[in-house]
């Protein structure tokens, strides 16, 4: 292959992982809608999508398999085709975190719900996404210090995260919200996966770069 082609193969591959990005986000987004406005037939249609977000992914692999067929990429070229393969992994999680963020406000559709909780989950959920789309655009632009400012984002959402359990635990002791309430800390969880899953994308973007992998925060805390 050569040079000219196989350059044109990596800007399509990472075309391609934009692309899936672009649809994560729109699962994000519709989970939160949903779970702001109770909206079940939404939730259906968050859910239904991720048929979309995963044949985009497997076309992905497929795109990467064949390059790696046809070219034996070295340096910065393998390190960019990797990153783009470990972003997708992560863009396919986040799509699943919005179905079961999904699947989650349709089961509780029916129970006693507390306003200010929803509103808050809404709140951290717009942090997440808008640090998938800072991860997304700092990969592409190869903007090492804007994916490390995903860092301080994600702590915002681990703080609120840590919150949920606290203002649950508040009304375990009603019966008609408990029930609610202990789904929406699964919610919560996922929405903080979805942070953490833009950060693990953010990581690629050094990798990139740099050539050197480390994780941003230690995962210990």
């Amino acid at each position: 292959m050569a040079r000219v082609e196989f350059q044109h193969a990596l800007d399509t591959l990472e075309a391609a992982l934009q692309d899936l990005g672009t649809v994560s986000l729109r699962a994000v987004r519709g989970a939160l809608d949903a779970l702001e406005s109770q909206d079940v037939e939404l939730c259906d249609e968050v859910i239904a999508f991720d048929d979309e977000i995963d044949d985009r992914y497997h076309r992905l692999e497929k795109m990467v398999a064949q390059l790696l067929a046809l070219e034996t990429p070295v340096a910065g070229d393998l390190r960019l085709v990797l990153a783009i393969l470990h972003g997708g992994i992560h863009l396919e999680r986040i799509g699943d975190q919005s179905v079961t963020i999904a699947k989650l406000t349709k089961l509780s559709a029916t129970l006693q719900q507390r306003a200010g909780l929803v509103e808050g989950l809404h709140e951290m959920g717009e942090r997440a996404e808008e640090m998938v789309r800072v991860a997304l655009d700092s990969f592409a632009s190869r903007d090492v210090a804007r994916a490390r400012s995903l860092v301080e984002l994600d702590e915002l959402i681990d703080r609120t995260n840590r919150r949920v359990a606290g203002q649950v635990l508040e009304f375990v002791d009603d019966p008609a919200s408990a029930e609610w309430g202990m789904r929406m800390i699964v919610v919560s969880r996922c929405i903080e996966r979805i942070g953490d899953n833009a950060v693990d994308i953010g990581e690629q973007t050094e990798f990139v770069v740099t050539g050197e992998f480390r994780e941003f925060g230690d995962a210990s805390h």
